[in-house]
């Protein structure tokens, strides 16, 4: 015969009491929210603006960091990109005390640069020069302007583009500055909206290219391609690096006499040419970007200073480029933003604050219109642990009413955020279950002191009262 266990079956029997003890104490509780529904309607006004506040920060807090991270991702991990300055201005001479100082040459941002960066420092895992030329798209009698850009056979991989159909460019296309392109999504939606693309030509200015494949669809707002610096890669025409300079634009044939006409025709009022079109005549950098991507994130700003002495050295002291770590750049973005949201976040907490003040308040006042209930129940044999958690359990109910329509005000209020400001939110299920453990807490921590006011209160006195 098996024997049980001292207390074995004790344990169950105080459960089954402890549950019935707390239903029967929700029960009063909820009987008196129910009898002062305007005053609990008011008092948890102050919980409800709290979490409602507090819930729309952390989704601004969320939709913000999903942001960056996807910023990060069109920007390419790791990465440094170099891009050039064209030539100051005319009559601008720089001085170094008091002493005009001899222009001297540079070749601008070349090919060899990128080269020379992957080659000579061991912690670059890739580099991709980009030539960008402003062009003509046309196909069967349809014609957009477009961007045609020259990338090496890295670009794709460091600049996280993916080729949706089709394949990327091989060696041989390279090797032979073959006239072949990938496209970008939108190019395929204009010019081939009912046939496959892949070994079809499109013409580009003058010159007729072989489609390979086509860049998988990435949608990027105006805004942040103007503050990333990047463009719309939906829209442009990809061709490998050396067709762009044999059969497009080599700007290392640029001479001096080409950039002094065309400083001269700066100045002209007849000229009809744009300000892009002015400074492309001047530019006489071969690349218009360089993208350095590093093997180790750790090594990001030690290799952004060593490729700024290397091309330093190599343009033989003159600062014509300009050297950007994104990664950096958006990191004190975050940074930025996570403090301002901890700073909403905390002047939100004072309504939570304010409401739970609220709550101490009304219950201690609710003492007094309700002291001959609790001399009744006292004198009927309830205990004081009874009195108390009755009383708590009604400041809990109060708090978590509030917390909970403040949920649902607050998923509101980030979807009119989203809306109205133009600001990616997102309500996350941690926030929510945050926002109401915050209101259940704020409930049982302001609720403490009425509901032990409460059940301290003498019997005899409670039923004399008048």
């Amino acid at each position: 015969m098996t024997a049980i266990p001292l207390g074995a079956g004790a344990l169950p029997s105080r459960f089954r009491a402890l549950v019935a003890h707390v239903v029967f104490s929700g029960g009063i509780a909820a009987e008196a929210v129910v009898h002062n529904k305007l005053r609990a309607s008011l008092t948890s006004l102050g919980i409800l603006f709290g979490v409602a506040s507090v819930i729309a920060m952390l989704a601004i807090g969320n939709g913000a960091e999903q942001e960056i991270l996807a910023q990060m991702k069109l920007l390419g991990a790791n990465n440094i990109v170099v891009t050039p300055i064209v030539e100051q201005k005319e009559g601008k001479v720089e001085k170094d005390d008091g002493k005009k100082q001899s222009k001297k040459f540079s070749p601008g941002l070349s090919y060899l640069d990128a080269q020379a960066i992957k080659r000579s420092i061991p912690a670059v895992a890739a580099t991709s020069g980009e030539v960008v030329v402003n062009s003509v798209i046309t196909r069967e009698g349809h014609h957009r302007s477009g961007k045609v850009v020259g990338v090496d056979s890295t670009y794709f991989r460091v600049m996280n583009l993916r080729i949706a159909e089709g394949g990327g460019f091989a060696a041989p296309h390279f090797v032979n500055a073959a006239p072949v392109a990938v496209i970008g999504k939108g190019v395929k939606s204009r010019f081939f909206t009912t046939e496959d693309p892949i070994g079809h030509t499109v013409k580009l200015g003058s010159q007729w290219l072989s489609i390979v494949g086509v860049l998988e669809d990435r949608k990027v707002s105006t805004e942040s391609a103007k503050r990333l610096g990047i463009r719309d890669a939906d829209m442009d025409v990809y061709v490998p690096l050396p067709t762009m300079l044999l059969r497009f634009r080599n700007r290392s044939e640029v001479t001096q006499s080409d950039i002094e006409v065309a400083s001269k025709q700066d100045n002209s009022v007849d000229s009809t040419e744009t300000d892009d079109q002015r400074t492309e005549k001047k530019n006489y950098h071969q690349l218009d970007k360089v993208v350095v991507q590093v093997a180790r994130s750790t090594d990001v700003t030690a290799v952004a200073e060593v490729v700024r002495r290397m091309l330093q050295r190599r343009h033989n002291d003159v600062t014509d480029f300009e050297i950007s770590v994104p990664e950096l750049l958006l990191k004190q973005e975050q940074r930025t933003k996570t403090i301002f949201n901890i700073v909403l976040g905390a002047i939100a907490s004072i309504s939570l604050v304010v409401g739970g003040i609220g709550i101490m308040n009304i219950m201690l006042a609710s003492i007094l219109e309700r002291i001959k209930e609790i001399g009744v129940r006292r004198a009927m044999g309830a205990t004081q642990g009874e009195i108390m958690a009755q009383f708590l359990a009604e400041a809990v109910m109060i708090s978590v009413a509030g917390g909970v329509a403040g949920i649902i005000l607050g998923v509101v209020f980030a979807s009119a955020i989203e809306r109205l400001a133009h600001i990616s939110t997102i309500v996350s299920p941690l926030s929510v279950v945050l926002a109401f453990g915050v209101s259940v807490a704020v409930g049982l921590v302001f609720g403490i002191v009425p509901a032990s006011n409460a059940a301290k209160q003498d019997p005899i006195v409670c039923l004399r009262y008048e």
